[in-house]
């Protein structure tokens, strides 16, 4: 009987992970959970994703991460959402560290760099219009990118990904998932065109915490 409390204490602690993967994850699909206010980008869980095509050989990727910014929702009234992003273009991550270095490098002898440069201003995403499908759980976003100190209008295809309240801080959370495609001519970046495809696919994951 002496044995009876820590071996109930052991298969207690062994349960609790199976009950976690049995409940499932704390967000969900479902747009009841939505609740209106003020949203503030998860840099963590929030990141752009580019793609473009190497050669004609094969797709390369790579990755701005900590991307903050704000999100201002009302599910009673979409079309007012409003959302502004702010993507550290300097911390660019590929899988080479010498496409990278070349990615921010500096002009040669003061020129004009090939891609970014040694100091690139951040790129920003400001929204003008929120148009939502008749679901509810997809909609264009349309908005301003400025990059490279060039600014485009660019329209975001967005997807709800889910909502839930985060269970380490507690805090009510909303992630979305989004595509879009731009010409990185258009904003001043055409070295290597047309080995390196001028077209770039970009994939957009984030998450924002209600503020």
């Amino acid at each position: 009987m002496r044995y009876a409390l820590p071996l109930a204490a052991i298969a207690a602690i062994i349960a609790v992970p199976v009950i976690a993967q049995q409940s499932g994850p704390p967000g969900a699909p479902d747009k009841a959970r939505v609740t209106a206010g003020t949203y503030a980008a998860d840099p963590g869980h929030t990141m752009v994703v580019w793609e473009v095509d190497h050669f004609g050989f094969s797709k390369y990727t790579g990755l701005f991460g900590d991307v903050t910014g704000t999100l201002v929702l009302d599910p009673a009234n979409p079309a007012a959402s409003k959302v502004e992003v702010t993507i550290p273009v300097a911390k660019v991550t590929t899988a080479s560290a010498g496409l990278t270095g070349h990615l921010l490098r500096a002009g040669k002898d003061g020129g004009k760099p090939d891609f970014f440069g040694a100091a690139p201003a951040d790129a920003k995403f400001v929204s003008t219009r929120v148009v939502l499908d008749d679901d509810g759980d997809e909609a264009k976003v349309t908005g301003n990118l400025t990059l490279n100190g060039v600014t485009k209008p660019v329209t975001l295809d967005v997807d709800f990904h889910g909502a839930g309240n985060n269970p380490y801080n507690k805090k009510a959370t909303i992630g979305f998932n989004a595509e879009a495609t731009i010409k990185r001519s258009d904003f001043g970046i055409a070295f290597g065109i047309p080995a390196v495809s001028d077209t770039v696919d970009l994939e957009i994951h984030a998450a924002f915490e209600k503020q």
